[in-house]
C-alpha cells in the first residue's frame, strides 16, 4: 500500500497503546459523523435493488446540484482506479503534490505520469488530474478556470473529495460534458469512511462505460441506505459546515501557540510547517494522537480536526 493516513495500526505498533486510546487525526475524515439511521433488514440480507440505487442517485443529485449522470462507487478511490482504464494509456499530468493514488493508479494502468506544480502545465495532456481543494495543502482552483482547462486536455478528472464544506468550488452543477469527470467522496464529510461510498459525475456515455467496469452491485445495500438518508439531510450538512469552519480557526490558534505556521488546508484538515515534522509527529504520538507527515517534506504535518471536547483538550495538552 502507498503512504496514507489512517494507519493507526502502524502507530500502535511503534508507540504502543490500544486503539481506543488513540485519536486519529491523520486523515481528513470528519470526527463528528452523521448519526447512523436504523436500517431495514433487507439492506443486509438482499442484493441492492435498482430502485434503491436510483433513490441514492437522486439524493446525490440534489445534494450536489448535479444534473449529470452519476455512478455510485465504493468510495472515490474506486473511480480513481477505474478511470485510467477507460481508454488507451497516454500522457497523464497530475497537479501536485497531492493524493498519491491518482499518479499510482495511472502508472499501474500504463500511463506516462508527470507531476506538475502549475495548473497551466496540465494543458496538452491526454488525461489531467486536479484535486480541488487539494490534499494536503488546500490549494483551490476556480471552477471557470477548470472548465477552460478541460478544453485543452483529453480528459480532466477533478477530485472534489474535500469540497463539501466549500460548494462554491464544485463543478458538479456543470458536469456532463464529455471528457470531464467530477469525483465526490461521501465518507470524509459525513465521517463514515467505513461505508466505502463515493460518486463519479460525468458524461452519460462515459459513466455507462464506468458502470460496466464497476459491475452490477458496486455499492453495498447498507451504504446505499445510509447515503440516501444522509445526503437528504441538508440541515445537518449546513450545521456541520458552520461548525467545521469555526473549528479551523480554533485548531489554527493551537498550532500557532505551538510555534507552527499554517501552510494551508480546508475545513476538514490543516497543514502546518512545524520546522521538523518527524519530531512534531512523535511529540503528538507520545500523547496518543496520530498525525500525517509526508515523504516529500521534512517540515509539513497535517492534522484533521478533533471531534469531542475531550479530544480538543487532549490536543491542546499535547501541544503545550
Amino acid at each position: 500500500m502507498r503512504d496514507h493516513g489512517g494507519n493507526i495500526d502502524g502507530a500502535m505498533a511503534r508507540y504502543g497503546g490500544r486503539a481506543g486510546e488513540w485519536i486519529d487525526l491523520s486523515t481528513g475524515i470528519n470526527r463528528v459523523p452523521y448519526p447512523l439511521p436504523p436500517l431495514p433488514p433487507e439492506a443486509w440480507t438482499a442484493l441492492p435493488t435498482r430502485a434503491a440505487t436510483e433513490a441514492l442517485i437522486a439524493a446525490a443529485r440534489a445534494a450536489y446540484g448535479a444534473p449529470a449522470a452519476i455512478l455510485p462507487v465504493a468510495g472515490a478511490q474506486a473511480a480513481i482506479q477505474m478511470i485510467p482504464r477507460l481508454g488507451r494509456p497516454g500522457r497523464a499530468r497530475v497537479l501536485g503534490p497531492t493524493y498519491n493514488e491518482h499518479a499510482g493508479s495511472l502508472a499501474a494502468a500504463g500511463w506516462q505520469v508527470t507531476e506538475v506544480a502549475d495548473p497551466a502545465a496540465l494543458a496538452g495532456a491526454d488525461l489531467a488530474v486536479i484535486v480541488n481543494p487539494n490534499n494536503p495543502d488546500g490549494r483551490r482552483q476556480k471552477p471557470d478556470a477548470l472548465l477552460a482547462l478541460a478544453g485543452h486536455v483529453g480528459r480532466l478528472v477533478v477530485d472534489e473529495s474535500f469540497a463539501d464544506p466549500a460548494p462554491e468550488l464544485s463543478l458538479a452543477a456543470r458536469a456532463g460534458r464529455p471528457g470531464l469527470f467530477v469525483l465526490r467522496s461521501f465518507g470524509k464529510f459525513y465521517g463514515l469512511a467505513g461505508l466505502r461510498l463515493g460518486f463519479v459525475l460525468g458524461d452519460k456515455t462515459e459513466i455507462a462505460a464506468l458502470s460496466g467496469m464497476a459491475g452490477p452491485w458496486p455499492v453495498a445495500g447498507a451504504a446505499i441506505e445510509v447515503g440516501r438518508v444522509a445526503l437528504s439531510d441538508r440541515a445537518w450538512a449546513a450545521a456541520t459546515i458552520t461548525r467545521l469552519q469555526a473549528e479551523t480557526a480554533r485548531i489554527d490558534g493551537l498550532a500557532l501557540w505551538a510555534g507552527w505556521a499554517l501552510v494551508g488546508g480546508c475545513a476538514l484538515f490543516r497543514l502546518y510547517d512545524t520546522g521538523n515534522a518527524t519530531a512534531a509527529q512523535e511529540r503528538l504520538a507520545r500523547n496518543r494522537i496520530w498525525s500525517r507527515i509526508f515523504p516529500y517534506s521534512e517540515r509539513w504535518l497535517r492534522l484533521g480536526l478533533p471531534g469531542s471536547e475531550a479530544e480538543w483538550a487532549r490536543l491542546e495538552q499535547a501541544l503545550r
